[in-house]
Order: structure tokens, then sequence, then C-alpha cells
């Protein structure tokens, strides 16, 4: 598994189920947007466990945010929605993931096909750095085998990098290396990188929080424009930043050692200017966190 600047790039491995398939640009990523529903998810490391039993439904096109303090299990339960978790030593899981009814987890259910359909956008920009921005885009339609030709190839390279809005910016240096760009610039190549392989859901680990101002203000940008044809979910520490970019909001906590759960879910404006938790109206203001 490919390991860049600390952050592992899942990507899916050839042979799978679209390996018989042509990529075909501006057929938009999937059949339609996709809901993803989280049924009693429990996630251990070891013997410690990090999350009991949650659920969660995450509506088709449609951002729905995940907030809450560090450690009480965000980034775990956003892993586990297109099979990362797995990846750990010691690791388990209980539960289900329905991506349209259907269940991720299922026995025949292929692991490579769960994360094509299921993206991943990673905190850090992780572009394979020495690979030039063109190929950088096309390396996870490589491990699927998708076929495509030059033209084809060209023309998917275009669209992917319009909607992570980056192609006014490299389209005169396609063949430049990918780590060469800016750190806003290489996370949007990333976004592009995903788009790629035609996700239905694209998951986000706070893909701003290494980023300057501006940068951050572009991927916001970005996630507005491409929940038209795509459903997200993103994991991000900054409220205003929620309330900018989500619809749905899902406030994690982990109190005194427990595993962490959802304390309470609905529409980002009611989230944050009437919650029904007093601990969600004390976090999303500053209380603590």
């Amino acid at each position: 598994m490919p390991n860049v600047n600390g952050a592992t790039i899942v990507l899916p491995a050839a042979p799978d189920v679209i390996n018989e398939k042509s990529v075909e640009p501006g057929r938009g990523f999937s059949d339609g947007q996709s809901a993803l529903e989280a049924r009693e998810i429990t996630a251990w490391f070891g013997t410690h466990k990090v999350l009991d039993r949650v659920s969660l439904t995450m509506p088709a096109g449609q951002v729905t945010a995940l907030i809450g303090p560090s450690g009480c299990g965000k980034s775990t339960f956003l892993r586990t929605l297109n099979r990362m978790h797995e990846l750990i030593p010691g690791s388990s899981f209980a539960g289900e993931v329905l991506l349209d009814g259907d269940d991720l987890y299922a026995p025949n259910r292929r692991l490579t096909d769960a994360r094509r359909q299921v993206g991943m956008v990673f905190q850090k920009p992780n572009p394979f750095p020495a690979m030039s921005i063109y190929d950088n885009v096309l390396a996870g339609l490589k491990l699927t085998g998708a076929k495509t030709d030059r033209d084809q190839k060209d023309a998917l390279v275009e669209e992917c990098l319009t909607k992570a809005g980056l192609w006014k910016e490299t389209k005169d240096r396609l063949r430049q290396p990918g780590g060469a760009l800016s750190g806003g610039q290489q996370q949007r190549l990333c976004i592009a990188r995903s788009l790629a392989v035609r996700p239905r859901v694209l998951l986000m680990d706070e893909p701003c929080s290494a980023l300057d101002p501006t940068s951050t203000r572009r991927i916001e940008q970005t996630i507005r424009e491409l929940v038209e044809e795509v459903t997200i979910v993103i994991v991000t520490h900054n409220m205003q930043q929620a309330q900018r970019v989500s619809e749905q909001c899902a406030f994690f906590l982990a109190e005194q050692g427990t595993p962490g759960v959802i304390v309470e879910y609905g529409p980002t404006e009611a989230m944050f200017s009437e919650p029904s938790d007093q601990r969600t109206f004390d976090y999303v203001h500053g209380r603590f966190g």
C-alpha cells in the first residue's frame, strides 16, 4: 500500500468488477446520487473499543459533517465507511454499512469494489510526488484495470481537474510532478484523483486542516460544487466550515474514557442554532473541545 507524507493512499487493486468497462468522461460519477447508512457500528483497536453501536444516515446528494472533540471516534467512523479500518493491525469491526441498501461488508462484496465506490481524501495532501499531475489523476484508474484510450484519458484528466477546481492552474504543466504544486493545489489534485474512478460517495478527513485560509476557501467551494454529483461525508474540527459546507451534521462525543457515540444528529442549521442536547450547544459554541 503506497505511503506518502505519513498518509496511506488507498487505491483499488486490479483486477476488479470494472475491468471490462471503459471509463467515459462526462457521464457523471455514478448512475445517481447514493445514500450511505451506517448501522450499529462498533469498532475496536485490539481490546480498546473506540465506537459503540453508532448508527447514522448520510443522505444522497448532501454533505454530512462529522464534528466533535479529538479522540471521539470521528475519523475511525469515517474509515469504517469504506473498509479502511481493516488496514490497521489488530482492528476489528461489527455492524453494517449500506450503500443504497447494499452492505459493503457482505461476504461476497469485493473489498476493492467497496473502496472504489466510496472514495477518500485524507487530512494531508498525498499525491505521488514524483508522478506527473496527469498520471496522478489516472493513478487509481490504472489500478482498477479500466480500459481507456488516449483521448478518453485526456478528457478524463481535464474533467476531473476541472471539477476539483485545478484545471486552469495546471493545464499547461500536466507533465510536471504533482509534488511541485502548492499544498492547496495538491489537495485538489488528490480530489481529482479520487473522482477519476467515479465514486458514489466521497469521504474527506479534515481536508483543509493543513491548508491556508485561501486554499481552504477553494476546497470548500469545490465541495459545494461536487455535492451536486457525489454524496460527501466530511470530518472537520472547524465549526464555521461545518456550517458553510454541510446540510447535515453529527456530533460525536466520548466521555470519561467511554467509546465514541453520536450525541445528536440533524440539519446543520438546527444543530448550531437550536440543538436538543446541552452538550451539543456547548461544543458548537466553543465551551469545550
